[in-house]
């Protein structure tokens, strides 16, 4: 038997589940202090909160709290609101002769403030077929299609800073998800010039194996041959790795697996790894291998946060061992301008000095991975580095992902501002009025 397929004994496989309507049964959280429970039950009415078992158990260091980078990466902290939208929710939520129905028009309208779909995912990267939105479907790069199943609509644990977060909070008009009938496939169909369909959502890993096969299973038919790559986004290998070791169907998942790898395209699992200390347990080394096992490439990909991962140390370590352990780094992301993104979002100078200062530490092997990448609207934009010309400090940018594939690594500058945290506040360099894809 392979040396890491070990099942930890303590480790159970039942899958239970923490909301806030049931924090109050976590032994943990009543050791907490008042003022963190409260935050929690605050910020819980407008970002989601879901933790398991298995993390609350496995990944999170009780003694270290609030400290401890999985406890911050799953449990609400009270900066993750500004003191505004914070104080207007602790306000309404005191007040009983607030009803219900004020509370929920201001709960939505706070929502509404937090940039819920940023990069024109709403506006600009749905596709149509027949003349109509394809449900469930984001298009924005030539060759690659994102599916959100709308079984996997949910996720074995929250991440407090996902950007995703619309898709967990039941606003219809927030949400992507494919209909009954399954329109995205004919539109894969229709557009031969896609290579690479990514399965995302939500967590397609939380459906379970039949649903699962129900939709990858008609892109291994001679009607698309032209889908080379399968992709499936997913934290479950690190929040719930039972899912592939002990899960009733957890067999009939590396089956299927093996099957599409066997039928001549590539799986790839696209890994979300935040932290080191997400790789330590046995069990989830032992679901590496066994993924592995089936042909699957395991790419993992994380942003930097601040309070979770802001260490070039970690990073590098963690690299390390994700090519120890047989997995692709692939994507250092920026923390998206969306959510309670002030919590986590660092200044892109000091980004590319942890990325840089991470890369450094590792072999060529670890060094596949990309960025420090922000998903804006012209697509995945890449600082490759700080420098000074003509007496003026820049950053040098490219695109790793463009709407327009000519504009892929073309190399862009931008005026150096030691504050920026995003894209959209960085200006074009030397006193051009804007950068060369906005022309």
């Amino acid at each position: 038997m392979h040396e890491l397929c070990l099942l930890h004994p303590m480790i159970k496989s039942t899958l239970k589940l923490y909301t806030l309507r049931n924090i109050d049964e976590l032994s943990q959280f009543q050791r907490l202090e008042p003022e963190a429970k409260e935050a929690l039950r605050i910020v819980a009415h407008i970002l989601p909160f879901r933790v398991n078992n298995y993390v609350v158990e496995n990944l999170i260091d009780w003694n270290n709290i609030p400290n401890d980078p999985i406890y911050q990466l799953t449990f609400m902290q009270k900066g993750m609101l500004d003191d505004s939208h914070y104080d207007q929710m602790k306000r309404f939520l005191s007040d009983p002769s607030v009803s219900k129905g004020d509370l929920a028009a201001i709960i939505y309208k706070i929502r509404k403030e937090l940039n819920p779909h940023p990069a024109g995912q709403l506006s600009s990267n749905v596709p149509t077929f027949e003349d109509r939105p394809v449900p469930g479907v984001q298009h924005k790069y030539k060759q690659t299609a994102l599916v959100f199943p709308s079984a996997g609509q949910q996720c074995h644990s929250y991440c407090t800073f996902c950007f995703r977060w619309p898709q967990f909070i039941g606003e219809s008009d927030l949400k992507f998800a494919t209909d009954s009938q399954m329109t995205y496939l004919k539109y894969l169909r229709e557009h031969e010039e896609l290579t690479d369909v990514l399965f995302t959502g939500g967590d397609p890993m939380v459906m379970n194996a039949k649903l699962l096969e129900k939709h990858l299973a008609p892109l291994l038919t001679p009607d698309y041959n032209h889908i080379q790559n399968i992709r499936i986004g997913s934290k479950s290998l690190s929040y719930w790795p039972q899912r592939f070791v002990s899960d009733k169907d957890s067999n009939e998942v590396l089956d299927l697996f093996k099957r599409i790898n066997d039928s001549g395209k590539q799986l790839a699992f696209m890994a979300h790894i935040n932290h080191i200390n997400e790789l330590q347990t046995d069990i989830v080394q032992e679901a590496i291998y066994k993924i592995r096992q089936t042909g699957t490439q395991i790419r993992t990909q994380a942003p930097l946060l601040r309070h979770i991962n802001d260490d070039s140390a970690m990073w590098a370590n963690m690299w390390k061992l994700q090519v120890r352990l047989g997995m692709v780094p692939y994507y250092f992301f920026i923390e998206r301008d969306t959510g309670p993104k002030n919590y986590f979002s660092l200044p892109l100078a000091k980004t590319w000095e942890i990325y840089k200062n991470a890369l450094q530490e590792v072999s060529g092997l670890a060094r596949t991975v990309r960025g420090p990448s922000m998903s804006a609207s012209p697509g995945k934009v890449a600082i490759e580095g700080m420098n000074v010309i003509n007496g003026e400090k820049v950053f040098v940018l490219t695109l790793l992902q463009a709407r327009n594939p000519n504009h892929i690594k073309k190399p862009f500058l931008a005026k150096f501002d030691e504050n920026a945290i995003w894209f959209d506040q960085l200006v074009p360099a030397f006193g051009e009025s804007k950068f060369f894809f906005e022309k």
